[in-house]
Formats: C-alpha cells, structure tokens, sequence
C-alpha cells in the first residue's frame, strides 16, 4: 500500500492540527474547570460552554462529520483517509466531541446510516448528524461474560404492534448526558433458535420510555468520566413501537459486527495520538528533570524506554493504516484479523507508552491532568469493544486456518 497521504487528507490534517492548537489546547484549562463547577453544583454531566463553542467553530471551520465513510452524510472520507485526522483528535481525550466524531455517537450514527430506515434516520440520524441531540450503545450487561454478545439475556419481546424490553446494561457510554435521546439496544427476540448468532436483535428506544431508569455512573480507576461517562440502566417494561427495531429479528449480531469495526479502528487511531503526546510529555520532562547530577534525559533506562514508545507508536501506526486499507479495498470481513491485531495491540502500546511517561515524571505524574486520565482511557480500551483474549483468540485461529489441511472432497 502507498503510505503517503492524498493532498486532500494533507490539507484536512494542516487545518485539523491548526484548529487543535488555537482552539483545543488553550481551552484544556477552561474544560476541566467548568466539569469542576458543574460537579460543585451537582450534575457533573451537564454540558460545557467551551464544548459548545468549539462545535460551532469547527462547523464553521469545515472540520465536521470527518468519519462517516461509504457515505454522503459524512465528509466522504476512506477509512485510510479518516485514520490520519482521528490521531490528530485523540491528542486531548475530549476534542473528538467538538468535531461531531466521538464515540457512541460515531458507531451509532454509522448504524443508523447503514441499517436504518428512512424514519429512523429522519428522526435520529438527521439531528445526531447536526449534533442537536446525542445516543448511548447498551449492550453489555452485568450479569452475564458479555465479552461473548451471545451471552446476552435481555429480552425483546413482541406484543402487538410494540416490542417489550426487559434488562439490565452497564458500561452504557454516554447514557448520563441530558442530551441523550435514544438508546440503541441489543437484547434477544428468539432465544431458542439454534443459531446462537440469530438469537439477537437490536432496537431504538427513545430516553424518554417509561421504565428506562440509570441507575448510576460507573467509575473508571476512580475518575467519573464526565461529562461523557458509562451508565448502569435498567430497561423494565419499556414498551417502543416495532418500527423502532433494527434491520429485523435476529439480525443484531450482524449489526454489532458492522458497528464495533470501524469502532475499533477509530479507537486506535485516536490511542496512537494519545501515546503521541504522552511521549511529547516524557521527552519534554526528561529533559528539564535532573536526578543524580544529570538530566533524565541522559539516564540510560529513559533513553531506552524513548526509544521503544518511538518503535511501538509507530509499529502501531503502521498495523492500523493496514488495516483501514484492507477495510476500504477487501471489507471488514475479510480484513477481520488486521482489526483484531490493532484492538490488541494499540491500547497494551498506549498502557505501556503513558505507564512511561507517568514514570518520567514522578509522583505528580499519578495526578497529572493529563496523564492519568490518559493511562485510565487507555487501560479501559483493553476491555471496551473486546477483551483483548477474544481479539488473540480470533488472530490465533484464523493464522491456524491457514495450516488446515483442505477438506476432501465428496
């Protein structure tokens, strides 16, 4: 594959970086300060002004919907097109969100584009698009090793002209912000078909049903994660219209694996300027600390551990352009080992990149405003969108295919 950028992703990564240093960076300060006040004043999740402000320069500035590809909703981008500029994002945890291009919202906005129905897209697409309202994904459930989706118990059962829904989801992202309007939900309409894969489906229910409850806010290594955050919800009776479900009956694992790839990719893609940066932070830090007579930045060990993020951010890189390049040329089907490879391998980079330059830094490192919440995002994409065990099992398996002998013929 050619490793060169187009004029045109050149041209969206001089604006994207000039927007990031005039508006993002300056504004850091200013973010966390007014998460602080809302926190003081007792809703943590309400949104920010700066964040609101941001939006609307980056509409204005053109930098809006960079991620929809195989689509005329989005900026038209490839996926090896859209990887280069969701790096650039990914350097502050929260600035995707300015651009209209975090997750949920991204993966949910992609399966309402792809699997949608006209209403559903008029009545969620269009002002998700227009970043009126936002979503959550719930899918994963506290009682069952959701890390296999078809462990899923919730229940979607049919009623008439209405679909009941009965369970109990967690690690809901986004599901605490007031300007969240609808769930995409995935539970089971037919649990007894012999298809563990067809058992599934996935629906729309509006904030706003009765019976939906959020119970709380999840933790992550201590930080709350606001205003963004993880919800516990419980789904009791919650009655919606059979025009709110998906695609159709059992068509929900389908649903997810056309989601979670592109999900996965922009993920990685943003860990990768995350580790950028943190890398930024060790060097600067190495070289104005001096410890035994000598800057850090002469001690072998550090050295050393610059030398290896270097390696790996960029072995890291390379491993996910692959991968949007096969996304875009063969399809995500086909390009299913290259996606796992990145899921594993771009956030252990990250842990092991932000682990040094904590360690860099010292004591104050554990509590740096940017460092720690970094380490915490980090680790968290480990488990988020798979476990890292269900990503090695998938590459192991599929490299062993390659050794099978091939089956007789009848």
């Amino acid at each position: 594959m050619d490793f060169d950028y187009s004029p045109k992703v050149q041209q969206l990564q001089a604006r994207l970086n000039a927007f990031m240093d005039q508006h993002i960076y300056p504004n850091e300060a200013r973010f966390h300060a007014e998460i602080e006040a809302n926190r003081a004043a007792g809703d943590a999740w309400l949104p920010t002004r700066v964040m609101e402000e941001l939006k609307e320069l980056a509409r204005a500035a053109g930098l809006w919907n960079l991620f929809l590809p195989e689509s005329e909703l989005g900026a038209g981008l490839s996926n090896l097109e859209y990887a280069p500029l969701c790096e650039i994002m990914g350097r502050a945890l929260w600035s995707a969100e300015a651009f209209n291009c975090s997750a949920p919202d991204t993966g949910n906005m992609e399966v309402l584009a792809r699997y949608g129905s006209a209403e559903q897209q008029r009545q969620w697409l269009e002002p998700l698009l227009a970043g009126r309202i936002r979503s959550c994904f719930a899918m994963t459930e506290p009682a069952v090793a959701s890390s296999d989706a078809t462990n899923i118990e919730s229940s979607i059962v049919r009623d008439g002209d209405e679909y009941v829904i009965n369970g109990r989801k967690w690690w809901s992202s986004g599901g605490g912000d007031p300007r969240c309007q609808v769930f995409v939900f995935m539970g089971k309409t037919d649990p007894n078909n012999p298809s563990r894969h067809q058992q599934q489906s996935m629906i729309l229910v509006p904030r706003a049903t009765p019976g939906v409850t959020i119970e709380r806010q999840l933790p992550v290594f201590g930080f709350d994660d606001a205003p963004h955050g993880h919800s516990e919800i419980v789904f009791e009776n919650v009655r919606v219209p059979v025009a709110n479900l998906l695609l159709g009956e059992g068509r929900g694992f389908e649903i997810a694996q056309g989601r979670l790839g592109p999900g996965r990719i922009h993920h990685c893609m943003r860990l990768i300027g995350l580790a950028e940066r943190a890398l930024e932070h060790m060097c600067r830090r190495s070289l104005g600390r001096v410890a035994f007579g000598k800057p850090l930045a002469q001690q072998g060990v550090t050295l050393e551990r610059i030398a290896e993020a270097r390696i790996l951010i960029d072995q890291a890189r390379f491993l996910v352009l692959n991968a949007a390049h096969m996304m875009d040329t063969v399809g995500n089907k086909v390009a299913a080992k290259e996606i796992a490879m990145i899921k594993v391998a771009a956030p252990n980079m990250a842990c092991r990149v932000i682990d040094w330059a904590i360690q860099v830094q010292g004591g104050g490192g554990m509590s740096d405003p940017f460092l720690a919440p970094a380490y915490a995002a980090a680790r968290s994409l480990r488990l988020a969108d798979g476990p890292d065990e269900v990503h090695r099992n998938q590459i192991g398996k599929l490299e062993l295919a390659r050794y099978q002998p091939p089956s007789a013929p009848r």
